[in-house]
């Protein structure tokens, strides 16, 4: 599947994508992915269907392995620019990612004096466009086992393989695995992480 280029207006607002959740165990296994993948059945994330006619935000509100990131979204702000048209990729930590943060990190990010620091540690995790799992394996093999992402807040993660599974490399040299990949959502593409990325 080609990456949608977004719109040239996208602001870190935009980036709160960090949500939501997936379908596919790995993303190797995903490049035989067509154009027919937005249609098929939602899958189960959280314990909730996830329905690629639905927005990520009206999505990611049902998935019990989210409400950690929801909270986040919705302290920083930022939860109505997900209801816009995108298109965007957002990769989404689980709770247990976030539980995974050292003691009181959550808590201090969601209060109000933090926002901008929630914020920027948010579009951290949203890439323009809509790549995916394919499009990213596809880069990577064109990189020569690595891939450079521009996030929305402007920082980089590098996406390589460890195996059959992509990982992403944050600029603090943080490690995350894309454990789903391909829920494919009405604006956009996401593919769920073990570890909250952190940019510089």
């Amino acid at each position: 599947m080609k990456m949608i280029q977004t719109r040239t207006a996208l602001t870190a607002a935009l980036a709160a994508g960090v949500l939501a959740a997936a379908g596919c165990s790995s993303m190797a296994g995903m490049e035989s992915m067509n154009a027919g993948a937005e249609a098929q059945a939602a899958v189960v994330v959280g314990g909730a269907p996830m329905y690629p006619t639905k927005t990520i935000v009206e999505n990611a509100a049902n998935s019990r392995d989210h409400t950690t990131l929801m909270a986040a979204v919705t302290a920083a702000g930022l939860v109505p620019t997900l209801s816009g048209p995108g298109p965007f990729t957002v990769f989404a930590p689980t709770n247990a990612a976030f539980a995974r943060l050292p003691a009181g990190t959550v808590e201090s990010l969601v209060q109000p004096a933090n926002k901008a620091t929630l914020t920027k540690i948010l579009t951290y995790h949203v890439v323009p466009g809509r790549v995916s799992a394919a499009e990213l394996m596809r880069q990577i093999r064109a990189g020569g086992g690595r891939a450079t992402l521009t996030t929305v807040e402007g920082g980089t993660l590098t996406a390589s393989l460890r195996g059959d599974a992509v990982i992403l490399t944050d600029e603090k040299g943080g490690v995350a695995t894309v454990t789903q990949a391909d829920v494919f959502q009405s604006n956009g593409v996401i593919h769920v992480t073990d570890a909250v990325s952190m940019p510089n």
